[in-house]
């Protein structure tokens, strides 16, 4: 008998035939089979899985050498979505007051105006594409998590194979005593920058100094604290170590990775990415190593295409990616997917996951094969057919970076990727041939090509290029050595005189060399400056190849013009206009000012010693990322000079 009797209670007694019985148990077994299936049909909760799971299953995850938050336990709990299908039309998406740097970031001010250029382009179609379903997030922690295997990288292994200890003998301090008031100066600007960006807008991805309040933007997809992970590395190397301790915290704590937003692959890859491996090299704290390489997968859909070529935006939660709607036939951008290779490969090193290197290198592959005209590469690029959209060419935005990084990859793999090299000087000697100008007054600039017609026209972005033409300098062929070094000190000149000839002494977006104008803005559009930092990018690494005390000089100027124009009560804001005595302000304090404008002031009044050239290359965000010695690391970190801090 299935059910026992009750005392004192005959069968007969409860009233059922035994037939009835046997159908009341039936449904009765169905009916407890029915619900407890039903949970499993329910959404993944913590709660559930703590009631069927093991404890093993459950086990928070703690990150770094310290104990977890609940924050960290909960993004490690989660199952990635299943990824969705293509949009069926491209879509712009973005606020132009933290814009793409290869799209000139602009100002809030210009917002309207760009509103106005998106709403009167016509939309392209993309192709439907089949999207494999991503792998589930592992949900217990392991030697391996996130695709990070703790015994690939070691890291004191890694320390071994630098040339020079990372912040020198004394952290960089010069020996001049009139140098070094300069770089306290510097680092006071830093500490005003961080201290109101943490008052009024910590959490949020910049400070709003006017407002006093955080912006976040949408270029981001829903990542937050752009400010912090940006400033990192230079809160670390300016030794403000109560600074940099409360950034650590919060990405500790309060880093969500696990947003559901649309972002520039760009963006998050230069500042988020690019900020967490800086971070990572430079303290050892593995924090920001399992963050780096989780951040780093959340990517990888965006090269789900015919071509492998990445799309420009992606939604961090389902992988679905497209291009910027304003993109010509739904291209990709040379800069945007021209500038993930230094940052993929260290990915790669620090996961053991080949995947990251071989992304970036199909890129290569596919630029190597398709015909270049004049050996230019032009701007747009399909993602679908590999092929040029339209013929223009830039070395300001939507070109800038990739070039930068053509010589960036072959100098941080210890001058052994040959390819890198090959590339970068051939598409030098196609710049000089058809881009590279000298004005009636003697000024050398890049002007801009359109299907074989100059625009005589420099962006501030495309002053990074006397940097980029002067690292270059002492790898090019023998003969053409000191040309290089001379063609870089040009450009930077020409770039000092943008800002000479404002009444700010701060540069303008973009200047003109035409109808009569030489080095100046000429519309009003280009008159702005929002703390950019290409100009003084170039006065530092000319100031550590030729010891020229004027490219000092020079960053002292935009030190005092910054101090008199952009800051403001609650911080530093751009300005509307460089030419007018009587400023505008923007009202925004840009995570790449705290990033580069102010790491390469730093550098430029420290000595050479601080992150030194040979063991340390800069992204594109200034995040300096270890060059790559892969016999020095495979023999167990041997180098005829080995450093210790």
């Amino acid at each position: 008998m299935v059910f026992r009797k009750l005392p004192g209670v005959s069968a007969s007694g409860m009233g059922l035939r035994l037939s009835q019985k046997f159908v009341f148990l039936l449904f009765l077994s169905g009916l407890v089979t029915l619900c407890f299936g039903a949970l499993f049909f329910l959404p993944d909760s913590v709660r559930l899985k703590r009631i069927f799971l093991s404890k093993t299953d459950t086990q928070p995850v703690t990150v770094g050498s310290g104990s977890g938050s609940e924050n960290d336990a909960k993004e490690h709990l989660k199952r990635p979505k299943d990824q969705e299908h293509l949009r069926g039309i491209t879509s712009a998406k973005g606020e132009t007051s933290t814009k793409l740097k290869t799209l000139s970031r602009k100002p809030s001010v210009s917002h309207e105006a760009t509103e106005e250029r998106l709403a009167g382009g016509k939309a392209q179609e993309e192709l439907t594409l089949p999207r494999s379903k991503p792998e589930p997030a592992p949900e217990r922690v392991t030697s391996s998590i996130h695709g990070v295997n703790s015994d690939t990288f070691n890291y004191n292994k890694f320390k071994r194979c630098l040339l020079r200890a990372p912040l020198g003998r004394e952290h960089g301090k010069p020996s001049d005593p009139r140098t070094e008031e300069r770089r306290d100066k510097v680092k006071e600007m830093m500490k005003f920058a961080w201290d109101n960006y943490k008052r009024y807008a910590w959490g949020k991805n910049e400070l709003r100094p006017l407002t006093r309040n955080g912006h976040i933007g949408n270029m981001f997809g829903g990542l937050r604290g752009a400010s912090i992970i940006d400033s990192l590395d230079t809160l670390y190397i300016m030794g403000l170590t109560e600074e940099y301790n409360d950034a650590k915290e919060w990405v500790q704590t309060s880093l969500d990775l696990n947003s559901n937003g649309e972002a520039s692959l760009f963006e998050v890859n230069i500042r988020y990415v690019g900020g967490l491996l800086s971070a990572y090299y430079l303290t050892g704290e593995e924090l920001y190593k399992r963050r780096a390489v989780e951040l780093g997968e959340k990517l990888l859909p965006a090269f789900n295409t015919p071509t492998g070529i990445p799309r420009g935006v992606i939604n961090l939660g389902s992988g679905t990616s497209w291009s910027w709607g304003w993109a010509s036939a739904g291209s990709s951008i040379l800069a945007e997917f021209g500038t993930l290779h230094l940052e993929f490969v260290h990915l790669t090193e620090l996961s053991g996951n080949p995947i990251y290197t071989e992304k970036v290198m199909n890129i290569r592959k596919l630029l190597n094969k398709i015909e270049k005209p004049h050996g230019l590469y032009p701007n747009f690029l399909s993602p679908v057919s590999g092929n040029w959209v339209q013929h223009h060419v830039s070395i300001g935005g939507l070109g800038d970076s990739f070039y930068e990084y053509l010589i960036k990859s072959y100098l941080m793999s210890d001058k052994t990727d040959e390819d890198a090299k090959k590339m970068y000087y051939s598409a030098l000697e196609a710049i000089e041939a058809n881009l590279v100008q000298k004005s009636p007054g003697g000024l050398t600039y890049m002007a801009e090509w359109r299907g074989g017609i100059l625009d005589h026209k420099m962006g501030h972005l495309a002053c990074f290029s006397g940097g980029m033409v002067g690292i270059g300098a002492d790898d090019g062929a023998p003969e053409k050595r000191q040309h290089y070094l001379d063609l870089a000190a040009e450009i930077t000149h020409t770039c000092h005189e943008s800002y000479t000839r404002s009444a700010t002494k701060l540069g303008p977006e973009a200047f003109r060399f035409d109808g009569g104008a030489e080095a100046t803005a000429t519309r009003l559009s280009d008159r702005y400056y929002i703390l950019r930092p290409e100009v003084i990018e170039s006065y530092m690494y000319m100031w550590r190849l030729t010891h020229d005390p004027k490219y000092r000089e020079w960053g002292w100027e935009a030190v005092e013009a910054l101090e008199q124009h952009c800051r403001v009560d609650s911080g530093f804001s751009g300005i509307r206009d460089v030419y007018a005595t009587a400023v505008g302000h923007d009202n925004m304090q840009q995570s790449f000012f705290l990033s580069e404008t102010l790491k390469y002031l730093y550098l430029l009044f420290s000595d050479d010693d601080l992150l030194p050239l040979e063991d340390w290359v800069f992204n594109t965000e200034a995040h300096p990322l270890p060059v790559v010695r892969k016999s020095c690391l495979q023999d167990g970190g041997t180098q005829d000079k080995t450093v210790s801090e």
